[in-house]
């Protein structure tokens, strides 16, 4: 645990953040704090200046609106995210990507691993590369480990989408956007997705702009 003395000036800057009122801007792609991961949280917040942030984080993320947000997204280097997803899709879109309600959560210090081999790949976006979306394969099935925002330990398994959210989120941390994971020949703006591949699976996408699905 540092002093207090340490952590200054990140306190200092996340209270003129928070104090620039809600919701807090977004960093977008080209930014450096994108890319240059995060250092652990380990108090470098105050209890109620962390409630704070967590909050602004809750604000912002629904006003964008999106179902996660990493602290470097709002341009603070902590390994925090938050996540929540009320799932509004058609049930055939549910099934097939395992899209289930989250509730809002906190990820402190979060780390994945896989369980098991079976992959997905979906279109996702990000609310830092506003306007494009593309296909990106990630473990079908994952274990998350961390704390929240108490302090209290977390170990879940999640999987579906949950998972795809978590390991999105958590790649924020370590300066890994989903661009560097995703199907290059997929990249299509949001207005084509919506008119051309808004189907439950990129499958159509895959033959009709030539790239692999596992």
């Amino acid at each position: 645990m540092g002093t207090s003395d340490d952590h200054a000036p990140l306190t200092e800057r996340v209270e003129q953040l928070l104090d620039g009122g809600l919701p807090l801007a977004m960093v977008a792609a080209g930014d450096p704090v994108l890319r240059q991961g995060t250092e652990p949280y380990d108090g470098q917040l105050e209890p109620a200046l962390l409630a704070r942030f967590v909050e602004a984080l809750r604000v912002t993320m629904r006003a964008a609106p999106g179902v996660g947000l990493a602290a470097p997204q709002v341009g603070v280097e902590l390994r925090i995210a938050v996540i929540e997803d009320p799932a509004p899709v058609p049930e055939e879109v549910r099934l097939t990507r395992g899209r289930v309600p989250q509730p809002f959560r906190v990820l402190v210090n979060p780390a994945y691993e896989s369980v098991g081999d079976p992959r997905a790949a979906f279109f996702e976006g990000c609310l830092s590369v506003p306007g494009w979306q593309a296909v990106v394969v990630r473990h079908a099935e994952v274990r998350l480990t961390g704390q929240d925002e108490h302090g209290q330990a977390l170990d879940e398994v999640f999987a579906g989408w949950p998972a795809r959210i978590v390991q999105h989120e958590t790649d924020h941390l370590d300066g890994v956007l989903y661009l560097d994971r995703a199907e290059s020949r997929s990249l299509s703006s949001n207005q084509a997705v919506a008119e051309r591949w808004a189907q439950p699976t990129p499958e159509e996408a895959a033959r009709a702009l030539g790239f692999e699905l596992p």
